[in-house]
């Protein structure tokens, strides 16, 4: 009897994780298959199945010895130096962005004077200033991580100031009554409160940060995953080009499921409050 309920617990376990992963894969998966289907019937060079685009990527990328792991020299050459350019730049978004939102957002001062200017920055589009920023910082790396950063400061800019412009006055007249020094107070305080619209500004910034490393890497470039793509399409290499934009969808995934993983524990006291309330 006891060995009939565990069998049925375990299979009602089963299910139910096979449902949640169908749920939650079942249209990517339904769309790869169409694709597949289509792409095999019509066989244009133009469009290869999703077959030929993961054994293709398979040899592009981890076609190397066991030494180096099995990565090709492709990864050292175009996706290591992407990913460098692409965290450097974002994390000088993060420093730049979080600073000055804290000064704007807790002064009125600073906030009338920097404001003007900050919103017509933001109106700029990043790949717009590219020519200005090939002038000042040439072709190198450099260029492309300050490119980066510039274009994906202003959702963490932008959501740092709103973040701590709406901290609780009661807590911050209470800390004050106490005595609490400034920075204690920004730190025990203002920025804990903050940190949710912080950390929502920083995830749309990653997002941002891969589209502008891509664009940077297209123009005056020698290496990068954006230069191979450009480099297949010119040269006719179709398959090498879908492989470049495959990567480009999993380094993107990829980034974004690892800072959930994060933002879950650094906000695991805000999300716990949060499901108390709603209980």
């Amino acid at each position: 009897m006891k060995a009939d309920r565990r069998s049925s617990i375990w299979l009602n376990a089963a299910l139910a994780s096979l449902q949640s992963v169908g749920a939650r894969y079942g249209l990517g998966l339904a769309i790869i298959i169409a694709w597949q289907i289509a792409a095999a019937q019509a066989g244009s060079v133009f469009f290869p199945t999703p077959l030929e685009i993961v054994v293709r990527s398979g040899e592009l990328w981890f076609s190397g010895p066991p030494s180096h792991f099995f990565l090709s020299e492709g990864v050292f050459k175009d996706v290591l130096p992407s990913l460098m350019r692409l965290l450097g730049g974002w994390a000088l978004a993060v420093v730049v962005g979080g600073s000055l939102g804290v000064l704007v957002g807790r002064s009125r001062v600073v906030s009338d004077i920097i404001d003007p200017a900050l919103q017509f920055l933001r109106a700029i589009p990043g790949p717009a200033l590219i020519p200005i920023f090939i002038i000042l910082l040439g072709t190198e790396a450099t260029m492309r991580v300050s490119l980066i950063a510039f274009g994906s400061v202003w959702p963490i800019l932008l959501n740092t100031i709103e973040g701590v412009r709406t901290v609780d006055p009661v807590q911050i007249d209470t800390a004050r009554s106490f005595q609490l020094p400034f920075m204690a107070r920004m730190r025990r305080i203002v920025l804990p409160a903050a940190m949710p619209k912080i950390m929502a500004g920083m995830r749309v910034s990653l997002s941002l940060s891969v589209i502008l490393m891509v664009v940077s890497e297209l123009v005056a470039s020698t290496n990068g995953i954006g230069y191979r793509i450009l480099n297949a399409q010119m040269m006719l290499l179709l398959t090498d080009m879908w492989c470049g934009m495959l990567l480009l969808a999993l380094l993107g995934y990829g980034l974004n499921a690892t800072f959930l993983q994060v933002e879950r524990r650094v906000l695991a006291w805000h999300r716990g409050a949060r499901q108390r309330d709603d209980a």
